[in-house]
């Protein structure tokens, strides 16, 4: 069993970048056509990789659905175990804890500083250098 330092260590896509773009774009019903065309270790490779980066976390969920338990643990461990549960719960219930879990944002309808006005003095003396010059 590999342990998590390793996966992190040796961290790099499992699958070619044009699959694993395709699999970015899929929509819902493409996208398990996609994984099922991918082995079941290189699948929870994959899951832990995209899991691994915040951009790629829903694609992780998704391909993660399709891993055994045993595959995620053994390539994964706590990390594998964790992201095999997720991938179970329903989307209402993530969609529910994720924005429950989330503060709103308020944005300021004050100016964030004043500034008072500069006023250009120009000192005589470096007037009269500039002029001679």
């Amino acid at each position: 069993m590999f342990s998590s330092r390793d996966a992190y260590e040796n961290d790099f896509c499992p699958v070619r970048d044009e699959l694993l773009g395709e699999m970015y774009r899929a929509n819902e019903n493409g996208l398990p056509r996609l994984v099922e065309s991918v082995s079941s270790d290189v699948r929870a490779m994959l899951a832990l990789f995209c899991y691994r980066r915040s951009h790629l976390y829903s694609l992780a969920l998704s391909i993660a659905a399709s891993c055994s338990e045993r595959d995620l643990i053994q390539l994964g461990g706590r990390v594998g175990s964790t992201l095999y549960a997720l991938s179970r719960e329903t989307k209402a219930t993530r969609a529910t804890a994720s924005s429950s879990s989330r503060k709103p944002i308020t944005l300021s309808t004050k100016p964030l500083s004043t500034f008072s006005p500069i006023e250009d003095q120009v000192d005589e003396e470096d007037f009269a250098e500039a002029a001679t010059v």
